[in-house]
């Protein structure tokens, strides 16, 4: 219940309209009920033939009682729908607030077509609870408290049967059929979220699957999850329509026990029969405010779950944290210390970093070596602040990260990853995200320096760079990294996908530029790391060795064992 008053608090922030919402909802059931029952005196009065004027006066107040019914039916459904958009648009705003600080980690929590179904899904949903289940229970109880007055004036037990229905069709069916229906939501949302992330995948690997020839078979793992989706639809239809029918049921009980009653007193002279009609009118229009009671439980279950998955996306304790953090400038690059930092992603038991400590003394040139899986990598992450670590501390300039705004550190940061992301459009589009006020001069120069001047700056990206191999990529990630010009460099595998000799100029340039930089390297190869201050050498996440190039090659330990099998590597591939 605590994601629900989440939404809640979201809710009230358009107190107004949903003050004015639940007004012309009262005035809108009571006017209904008034409108029937006056019609009902007003057929029982005229067989008595009563005088024309008292007539006129009736059939005047039946027609007031109809406009102002209609016109403050079209108030509440008015201000009702624009406090529903209006907390639908807070909502995105809050939601995406909590969860923009969380995106790079999140997809290592959830996949990304389960997410998707979160984001969108999930809020959608939510647009049904203050039309479905916030205001309705307030005007409904309003309108029966009121009718139930009115009517004891003419019969107590007549009221009291009313009163007996209210509880039965607003209280006792609707909790009931949410007992039932809470696991058939949960059943649906999550056949729904595995739809999704199923026809996520098959999008992302189409090509693969085409290739590999199991494009039937993953459109018929599909077609059956499709189908699990439908069956759960159906089954919570079903339900639905089942509450919905037991309700109607319900009132038509009433309202027959009301016409029997009420006539017994009439018969027995305790009531006057020219008020049967009228109570007979009562009890069939104040239950037909009992309708949107039938589905409450359905759209509170619907609720509930979409506020409950909605919050764990954004539940990190990490997020949690009331920390007052700073915003950092630094002219000059500056230094970073690990110090005994433990690392382990959500979910796995093995830890990615363990008791990790180095230093990156300011303008220093460090290469982070190791076998795939070393942890080389996650602590490209940690030094981004894109996780935090779980024992141990990371410091800039001696202060410590989390003390230090994201934007402080990535403003400051030139990145190049192992996988850059390109958006569609050009080259020119895509080489501005380093800044804004770039000229055609200094991003035609940054191409040349990573020999991509054969390019035009409106050469067309496809999305995810798709026209780009994957060593032009790595290219124009590095001159974006360039044009950004910050003095602390991350480099993940820069070259990886890239001949000995365009490798060996692009560091040249990356060197030269960032001279008086703090420059960290990760790579799994061990060629050019001779002018290297410090080579940290990992495996299993865990720093075994640390020196220059010449110190680690004179101790003949592990990094001089996986130069040596480099190089009989790399004589191999020449001799054949």
């Amino acid at each position: 219940m605590r994601d629900i008053s989440v939404i809640i608090k979201v809710l009230l922030m358009e107190k107004k309209d949903i003050y004015l919402s639940v007004l012309f909802g009262v005035i809108a059931g009571l006017t209904a009920v008034g409108l029937f029952s006056s019609s009902g005196y007003l057929i029982s009065k005229a067989a008595l033939a009563p005088p024309i004027y008292t007539l006129m006066i009736l059939v005047s107040i039946v027609k007031l009682l109809g406009i102002i019914s209609a016109l403050s039916r079209y108030g509440e459904r008015f201000f009702s729908h624009r406090a529903t958009f209006t907390m639908l648009s807070n909502l995105r705003v809050s939601f995406y607030e909590k969860l923009e600080p969380l995106a790079p980690r999140l997809f290592h929590r959830f996949r990304s077509g389960d997410l998707l179904a979160r984001i969108v899904g999930d809020v959608e949903t939510l647009q049904n609870f203050f039309l479905r289940v916030f205001y309705p229970p307030i005007v409904l109880a309003l309108v029966f408290f009121c009718t139930i007055l009115f009517t004891s004036v003419f019969s107590v037990p007549v009221a009291l049967i009313l009163l007996i229905g209210f509880f039965l069709t607003t209280i006792v069916v609707p909790v009931l059929f949410a007992i039932g229906q809470r696991k058939v939501k949960s059943s649906v949302r999550k056949q729904r979220g595995d739809l999704s992330t199923k026809l996520t995948e098959f999008l992302y690997g189409f090509r693969d699957l085409k290739i590999y020839q199991q494009l039937q078979v993953k459109e018929n793992v599909i077609d059956q999850s499709s189908l699990a989706y439908s069956r759960e639809q159906e089954r919570n239809g079903i339900h639905q329509l089942f509450s919905e029918s037991m309700n109607t049921f319900l009132s038509l009980v009433v309202s027959w026990v009301v016409l029997g009653v009420a006539a017994y007193l009439v018969t027995t002279g305790q009531l006057n029969g020219i008020f049967l009609a009228l109570l007979v009118m009562i009890s069939l229009t104040v239950f037909e405010n009992t309708s949107p009671m039938a589905a409450f439980a359905s759209h509170f279950e619907d609720s509930r779950q979409a506020a409950e998955r909605l919050g764990a996306v954004v539940s990190e304790k990490s997020f949690d944290k009331k920390i007052q953090k700073i915003e950092q400038n630094y002219d000059k690059a500056p230094s970073i210390t690990m110090e005994n930092v433990t690392f382990g992603f959500p979910g796995e038991s093995r830890a990615a970093l363990k008791d990790f400590s180095a230093v990156f003394p300011s303008g220093s040139k460090t290469a982070i070596v190791g076998p795939s899986g070393s942890g080389k990598s996650t602590a490209m992450q940690l030094f981004l602040n894109i996780y935090s670590p779980d024992a141990g501390s990371i410091n800039i300039n001696g202060q410590p990260i989390e003390q230090i705004t994201n934007e402080s550190i990535w403003k400051h940061t030139n990145v190049v990853l192992q996988e850059n992301h390109f958006f569609y459009g050009t080259i020119k589009d895509n080489l501005l995200l380093a800044k804004d006020n770039l000229t055609d001069q200094e991003m035609e120069l940054a191409l040349e320096n990573v020999k991509l001047g054969h390019f035009s700056l409106d050469d067309e990206v496809l999305e995810k760079g798709e026209n780009l191999s994957g060593g032009e990529k790595q290219r124009l990630a590095i001159a974006r990294a360039m044009l950004k010009n910050a003095p602390i460099w991350i480099l993940d595998e820069p070259t990886s996908s890239m001949d000995a000799l365009t490798e060996s100029h692009i560091y040249q340039r990356i060197f030269q530029q960032a001279k008086d930089d703090t420059l960290i390297l990760i790579s799994h190869k061990l060629t050019g790391l001779e002018k290297m201050d410090q080579i940290m050498v990992m495996e299993n996440g865990k720093l075994i060795e640390k020196g220059t190039f010449d110190e680690l090659m004179k101790e003949q330990g592990y990094f001089y064992k996986m130069k040596q099998i480099e190089k009989s590597v790399f004589l191999a591939g020449n001799g054949s």
